[in-house]
């Protein structure tokens, strides 16, 4: 084990407090949330030592940096590995081939490149809720279209809604944003929530999240590459 082990263990710790917490609160079992360790722009012995702690589902955005660190994590027994950043369809077959499961499919298109990859795969629909322009997704109001676009690939399945409130340092203005998404996923009779961050994850499990995608709270400040 490395040095860097002991201080992951302290933060995991301190994740798994807030989410039990949290789940005491809303009157949930801590087994209805997943906790996603998302390990973008940290190097492969991040993921490494997030296994060696008992953790098994891992976040990356970016296809082209999962391909860099694949070959030192893929043999890991039982760990699965989640694209929660925008994927381009041109991408999907590198998507398919590093990833077991895709978070953001968008569109009909990119759901049909994903199943022509010829892969089982699952796959979650990411929602535009936000009206900032970096962020991606489906509208709202396409959903209902897309979810029925997926289920008519043999190849995919279908497991939940995505989306990514605007950052703030006041976990409540998220609140909104993850009722909307657990109505659409109501209205559409879809299970699965991946909504809430380091920030914000005890707002989104009071409001239903199956998922929440956490790196800062577990890993610390990423630095970007030069």
């Amino acid at each position: 084990m490395t040095d860097t082990l002991s201080p992951l263990a302290e933060r995991l710790a301190a994740v798994e407090d807030r989410i039990l917490n949290a789940c005491a609160r809303a009157g949930r079992r801590r087994e209805e949330v997943t906790l996603l360790a998302v390990t973008k722009i940290f190097p492969a012995q991040a993921i490494l030592d997030a296994y060696a702690l008992g953790l098994r589902e891992f976040g990356e955005n970016y296809v082209q940096e999962f391909e860099g660190k694949a070959p030192e994590v893929r043999s890991l027994a039982g760990a699965r590995f989640h694209l929660i950043g925008h994927l381009q369809s041109n991408k999907a077959r590198k998507g398919a081939e590093l990833f077991d499961v895709i978070q953001t499919v968008d569109s009909a298109k990119l759901a049909r490149r994903l199943a022509e990859a010829g892969k089982p795969m699952e796959v979650m629909i990411e929602v535009k809720l936000s009206e900032e322009e970096s962020k991606h997704g489906c509208a709202p109001a396409d959903v209902p279209a897309l979810v029925e676009a997926i289920r008519a690939q043999p190849q995919l399945t279908l497991k939940g809604l995505m989306t990514m409130p605007p950052w703030s340092e006041d976990a409540e203005i998220a609140r909104p944003y993850f009722q909307r998404l657990r109505e659409l996923a109501r209205q559409t009779g879809v299970e699965g929530l991946s909504m809430g961050m380091s920030n914000d994850l005890e707002v989104a499990i009071e409001e239903g999240s199956t998922m929440v995608r956490v790196g800062t709270a577990l890993f610390g400040r990423r630095k970007k590459p030069a």
